[in-house]
């Protein structure tokens, strides 16, 4: 059974820097593209970053691309977000997402992906 299991968020000030980790067991995580997606509480969950198994194809979603990043050590069986320069606006429910990489382009939609964690909650001070 494939366990995702996200860790890193907390209260932070605007300005500051966050670095959520995603651990999968259960599963071939070398052969999975890795996302992120966040969700604040009466809207839609929303698509933040994906990462390639190989690591070598990243989309970071425009509005936090310059302050965001996407990585993964398949030997950890880890992906990361780098969150830098926080802001209000990033206060959400932060969820990473697995599915099989086929190669096929980016996974931006959440039916891209089969596996989910339990999301972590990110909040930022003004």
């Amino acid at each position: 059974q494939v366990q995702l299991v996200e860790s890193g968020g907390g209260l932070v000030q605007a300005g500051d820097s966050l670095r959520l980790s995603c651990a999968v067991s259960g599963g071939p995580f070398s052969r999975y593209a890795m996302g992120w997606f966040r969700q604040v509480p009466g809207r839609e969950r929303e698509f933040v970053a994906t990462i390639s198994w190989t690591g070598s194809s990243i989309f970071v979603e425009h509005s936090v691309k310059d302050r965001f990043t996407i990585s993964r050590d398949n030997a950890k069986n880890t992906v990361y977000l780098q969150m830098n320069s926080l802001k209000p606006e990033d206060t959400a429910v932060y969820y990473c997402a697995g599915g099989l990489d086929y190669g096929l382009g980016y996974k931006t939609d959440k039916s891209d992906y089969d596996y989910w964690g339990q999301g972590t909650q990110v909040t930022v001070s003004s």
